[in-house]
């Protein structure tokens, strides 16, 4: 019994042992795993094209280019809109700026005929705010500006990552096989064909999801007349991924736009109304339909994923951490060593 005890106790140990060091590696090893990770997750998603190219008779580096260059056309083609939209937005930040000038000074005239504060109060305290809020913002940008180059020169080398992945494919899994030689070679091959599938078809499903998403909220945004309507429907479709949070997040600039070109509380509830018609719907109707292969990892893991990728690779963090939980979900269900990883990463309590 006391051998028992002290077996479990150093079990336990060695697992925190593990998420310690493996979270100090992956805090000063970001800028190597960051692009890494997203050169392997783009290499699941086309290398069944890439496969199926090679099978009609391409070489296997033309099927593979010609598979990034048409992935980093689509999303050029994506940021590219975006950007205009933004554009467009700046463009009518003076108007934008009236009409919020215009609600501050109704809100200054409420507080002081409901509150007492004259507008010399009201003043000084809006002045210490900007000075505290500009002085942190600008350190902020200098941040963004210097973390956007350097961010900038990692993300050139995620496509060239993802060719030399499925180029040398066949020497990754031998690698695999050695690193894991309590595994059966058939069992490993089963592990990775499976998890490439499942998340090949789960990311081309979500990508329709986020596609219908955005039109459905760009629609819904243009019938009321919000302005940047594209831009703001498909900002909240993106920030979907985020359970319960990022639709929250998403709706705020609609809704203060709403709020300040119409100057009328019925539009921001229309905001909102939209909103939240096209959330049950992708709950209930899109997701379902366009997502065969859930990844069912549950609400409170990957809330909990998104917060630590956050904390250890910021934004990108949070992108990553979420698919990457969800892939090794995936290799959990199937390998008989991690059965208490894939119940602890589930959402079936009869597993």
């Amino acid at each position: 019994m006391i051998k028992d005890r002290e077996q479990n106790y150093d079990f336990r140990l060695a697992w925190l042992q593990y998420v310690v060091y493996g979270s100090i590696i992956l805090y000063f090893g970001r800028d190597i795993f960051i692009p890494l990770s997203f050169a392997v997750l783009i290499s699941f998603v086309i290398y069944p094209s890439c496969k199926w190219l090679e099978m009609m008779g391409f070489k296997r580096m033309n099927a593979i280019l010609i598979n990034v260059s048409l992935l980093l056309i689509v999303l050029l083609g994506m940021m590219a809109l975006l950007i205009s939209q933004v554009i467009s937005f700046l463009q009518e930040w003076a108007l934008v700026e009236t009409k919020l000038m215009e609600s501050l000074k109704r809100i200054s005239e409420f507080m002081s005929e409901s509150y007492g504060l004259s507008n010399e109060q009201q003043s000084k305290w809006l002045t210490q705010l900007f000075n505290q809020s500009g002085s942190g913002a600008i350190m902020v940008l200098r941040q963004m500006i210097s973390s956007t180059a350097f961010s900038s020169v990692l993300m050139m080398l995620i496509p060239v990552y993802s060719v030399l992945i499925l180029y040398y494919r066949e020497l990754w899994v031998k690698v695999l096989l050695r690193l894991f030689q309590s595994e059966r070679k058939e069992s490993l091959y089963n592990i990775l064909s499976l998890t490439i599938t499942a998340y090949h078809n789960f990311v081309k499903g979500m990508g329709l999801v986020y596609l219908i998403v955005g039109i459905l909220n760009s629609v819904g945004l243009l019938l009321l007349g919000v302005p940047h309507a594209i831009l703001f429907g498909f900002i909240a479709a993106l920030l979907t991924f985020i359970p319960y949070v990022g639709i929250i997040i998403g709706s705020l600039l609609p809704i203060t736009m709403a709020w300040i070109a119409y100057d009328s509380i019925w539009y921001p509830v229309g905001v909102i109304a939209i909103f939240a018609f096209v959330q049950y719907l992708e709950a209930n109707i899109i997701f379902p339909m366009a997502v065969s292969n859930r990844l069912n990892v549950n609400t409170l893991v990957m809330l909990i994923s998104i917060f630590a990728g956050g904390l250890l690779w910021g934004m990108a963090g949070m992108i990553l951490f979420v698919p990457l939980v969800g892939i090794l979900k995936l290799i959990a269900d199937h390998s008989p060593n991690l059965k208490t990883l894939s119940i602890f990463l589930g959402t079936d309590p009869a597993a």
